[in-house]
């Protein structure tokens, strides 16, 4: 690194020039309702006042940290917040203006993120207006600073009170996506389609409605002198195996024309740095882009998790002119091709993604916002949420466009785990306004986020928008709005969203990271054909939950990729304690109710249905808990192996969704405490790379053997029938060569043929993937429905080993979807969720910070067959 830093220097016999310097403004902060907004103030007087902010923030974390409002995130207190986001807020800090501060060329105040209509002052004196929560805002202040202290202000309206008056004038409002519960805009009269700003923010069937307001981001002060790098992208030109040509693309800001040496060190995945690269240029004043070929001699591939490694390697761009260094900028970046397949076939046409030439099977989840405040979330937080999915054998998460573009910490940690990123822009389902204006605004916002993101080798594809294409073709509410504004004014509509998804996005897109993929919305099928269909582009397929059709449905069709589906379940039993208190609790508790946001809080009575479909009628809210994640985990897998079943037609699954905002009933595989539901421990499994699939429906089974390997697999297949007590076992084998990269249907057995003329509902039977003697998957095949099934008692039995870190249980008869758990000690287990067969035992590691005769005491197991009884 030494050397790095000498070669960017350079050499110079006159003064050494000053790199740019970065100052945070991240202290000193105070907030309080802006006095002109007189009838909030007389509302809420000791928010009139100063108090304390943070920055990076929110008013309404403010309002948290200093008892001014509930935390909404416990009981039945969302609706205590509310007023924030109807209030208009002033901030302020001071900067201290130091004579080595203005003695630079350039000073500029920096502004990550602002959420979302603000007015920034600097001394009384006006610098700045914005409208856009994802875009960065820079703004020169020297001029305005004065040596000591200098006043900055930022005066942020609301969103609702600053859109409404236009709103309400319009005789047909733009169709949004979920109406307010709390009254402050009238149903089907959103201000959202309007403004540039998170949309969950105003509330989905997953989340609260908290509209946020503040500098969510960083703000600080760069001083540079006569230019500065702005941004750098780095591209493959080609990659072969005996070299990878670069191309480094450098925006430069410069003051005046002048002579300078641009230079690159790119820095081996093991730390050694190459010689650099170097470049003379003359810059004109004003922006600069310049190009410096670069090359990587014998490169390393960065493969998806489960294909490969993942070597990074660092790429340092420096400016400099005679007198020394002007600034670096640095990268790690993944060497990688990739193709979107598309290929004609009988089914219609492919949506594949290939890295360095293999086709890849997608398997992972949908992302949403890692907290409805996004400020507050770490970079320790956003690793432990991708390690949970790269350890449930994921290769692929999709960041849903109705949220934020995460931090550079979520990239940086998918880079290095293997994790692929299906990225939309954030459009969550609004029907988009018309006007150019809001075009070029948008233009803005992904022009920069895609130079903020283009050098992360996980970003393998760029979305336009979530759910927008699809709802404008098949949604009640579209489709009223079409009639209603006149064929003129729709035409209008259509094409301003045809020019925003089809060309604003795609360039800015292919032209700012042209080794990633462009797709103009999730679900799509890229303006070939009608959006959200099996035979062409990706689905959301949402038949089942939002539909009500049984789990069965997820067998009726093989899409081409299927980009969201999903059913719903219950929290961890302790997460719902920690926002529902220590009283009482039933089914439809109200408390249980305001944190269930599907069906404004009838969702309960849905998930009930779907429990009810499969199995028994929970008693108590601990056994809805419980079947509810059974249902959960036992509904995706069947889905997740069917669509793995499907290949190559299909060629992605991805559910809907990994993670909360909140403590929330909801279709997440982890709670918002970090807590995985049933459905995270199955996901492992049905995502394994070796897996069997064994699908049951109208009396007969499909029994498919899937391999993710790049080389052929020897492998034995079995299939075992007994009784539920494990009597009069009957065992076939069959041996098996796994093609690479497969699926391979290898029996579809009836149900008299597989269970016989007995009593079928007294049998099971147990197929199993055999590799090198171990089994690496197995399917249970049940003839009937759990609560058609007399499941006897399992006959469990719990010991400990020696240390006292590992469970070791083992049943006498068939175990049904055993379940865990210490009551309200937290404990990570390293399996759950499963299946015992008679006779079988399994060993678990207990890990926790309780004493283990603590766990003991606390000790508790479910099975659909009840509470276990040690």
């Amino acid at each position: 690194m030494k050397l790095i830093a000498l070669l960017l220097l350079g050499a110079s016999s006159g003064a050494m020039a000053q790199a740019p310097t970065d100052t945070p403004l991240d202290s000193g902060w105070s907030v309080r309702i802006d006095p002109a907004d007189a009838a909030a103030a007389k509302a809420h007087p000791k928010a009139a006042g100063w108090l304390p902010a943070h920055v990076p923030g929110s008013v309404q974390q403010d309002l948290i940290a200093t008892g001014q409002v509930p935390d909404p995130f416990l009981g039945q207190n969302e609706g205590a917040i509310q007023w924030a986001g109807l209030t208009d807020w002033q901030y302020r800090t001071t900067i201290t203006a130091t004579p080595e501060m203005l003695a630079r060329g350039h000073v500029d105040l920096v502004l990550d993120g602002l959420d979302t209509f603000a007015r920034v002052t600097l001394n009384g004196r006006d610098i700045l207006s914005t409208d856009n929560a994802h875009r960065q805002w820079r703004v020169p202040v020297k001029d305005v600073l004065h040596p000591g202290e200098n006043m900055l202000e930022i005066h942020f309206a609301s969103p609702i009170r600053t859109l409404q008056p236009m709103v309400l004038k319009e005789a047909h409002p733009l169709p949004g996506e979920y109406d307010s519960i709390y009254g402050d805009e009238p149903e089907g009269k959103q201000t959202s389609p309007y403004i540039r700003k998170p949309k969950y923010h105003y509330g989905w069937d997953w989340g609260p409605r908290i509209v946020n307001i503040g500098p969510w981001r960083k703000v600080h002060l760069q001083a540079w002198d006569s230019a500065r790098i702005d941004t750098m992208r780095v591209t493959q030109e080609a990659l072969g195996d005996a070299s990878a040509r670069l191309m480094g693309t450098f925006e430069v800001h410069a003051d005046q024309a002048a002579p300078f040496t641009l230079r690159a060190t790119i820095a081996a995945p093991d730390g050694t740095a190459a010689m650099p690269f170097e470049r003379r240029v003359d810059l004109v004043a004003g922006v600069n882009h310049i190009s410096l070929p670069l090359e990587i001699a014998q490169p390393q591939r960065w493969w998806p998790a489960g294909y490969g490694a993942q070597p990074l390697y660092t790429v340092t761009g420096g400016l400099s002119d005679a007198s020394g260094s002007l600034g670096t900028v640095t990268h790690r970046i993944g060497l990688r091709k990739i193709d979107l397949l598309r290929d004609k076939d009988d089914h219609g046409r492919g949506f594949a993604i290939a890295v360095n030439g293999v086709p890849i099977f997608a398997k992972g989840a949908n992302v949403i916002p890692f907290d409805s405040f996004p400020a507050r979330v770490t970079p320790a937080k956003i690793r432990s949420l991708l390690s949970a999915a790269r350890d449930a054998n994921m290769n692929m998460l999709r960041v849903w466009g109705g949220g934020i573009y995460p931090d550079d910490a979520f990239y940086e940690a998918a880079d290095e785990m293997g994790l692929m990123v299906w990225q939309d822009f954030m459009f969550g389902g609004a029907v988009t306004p018309p006007d150019p204006a809001y075009r070029e605004n948008v233009r803005i916002e992904a022009e920069q986020q895609v130079a903020r993101l283009q050098s992360h080798p996980s970003l393998v594809l760029w979305s336009g928008n979530n759910e927008v294409l699809s709802g404008w073709d098949s949604w009640d509410d579209r489709k009223t709005f079409r009639k209603a504004i006149g064929p003129d004014e729709q035409e209008k509509v259509a094409v301003g969203m045809a020019i925003l998804f089809n060309g604003v996005l795609r360039k800015a897109a292919e032209e700012g990271d042209p080794d990633a993929v462009y797709w103009p919305g999730s679900p799509s099928a890229n303006y070939e054909d009608k959006a959200d269909q099996d035979h062409n582009g990706d689905r959301h397929y949402w038949d089942v939950w939002g539909g009500k059709k049984p789990v069965e449905s997820y067998l009726d069709a093989c899409p081409r990729f299927m980009s969201e589906y999903g059913l719903e379940a219950m929290p961890d039993m302790k997460t719902i304690r920690e926002f529902a208190g220590k009283g009482p609790l039933a089914i439809d508790s109200p408390v249980l109710r305001a944190h269930q946001k599907f069906l404004k809080g009838e969702g309960n009575d849905r998930l009930l249905d779907y429990i009810g479909q499969r199995y028994a009628k929970p008693r108590d809210v601990a056994e809805f808990v419980y079947l509810s994640q059974v249902m959960q985990a036992e509904g995706i897998e069947l889905a997740a192996l069917h669509h793995r079943a499907c290949r190559p037609v299909t060629m992605g699954s991805l559910y809907w969704q990994l993670n909360d905002v909140w403590p929330s009933i909801s279709w997440s595989s982890i709670d918002s405490a970090g807590r995985p539901k049933a459905l995270q421990y199955h996901a492992k499994r049905f995502y394994a790379p070796l897996a069997v699939a064994a699908a049951h429906a109208g009396g007969k089974t499909s029994l498919s053997l899937i391999s993710d390997a790049t080389t052929p697999t020897k492998a034995t297949w079995r299939l075992t029938v007994m009784g539920t007590d494990g009597s009069n076992p009957k065992r076939e084998e069959h041996e098996v060569t796994l093609p690479p990269l497969s699926s391979t249907l290898v029996a579809q057995p009836g149900d008299a043929a597989l269970f016989g003329v007995g009593d079928a509902k007294a049998q099971i039977a147990l197929a199993e993937l055999v590799v090198g003697g171990k089994t690496v998957s197995r399917a249970l095949i049940e003839p009937a429905l759990p609560k058609d099934t007399p499941l006897p008692d399992p006959g469990l039995s719990a010991t400990w080993s020696k240390d006292g870190r590992s469970l070791i249980l083992h049943a006498t008869r068939l175990a049904r979807a055993v379940w865990v758990d210490f009551g309200m000690i937290d404990a990570t287990l390293s399996d759950n969720a499963f299946d015992l067969m008679p006779g079988e035992t399994r060993e678990i590691t207990v890990t926790s910070a309780a004493k283990p005769a603590l766990l003991k005491r606390n000790l508790h197991i479910r099975t659909l067959a009840g509470e276990a009884h040690l």
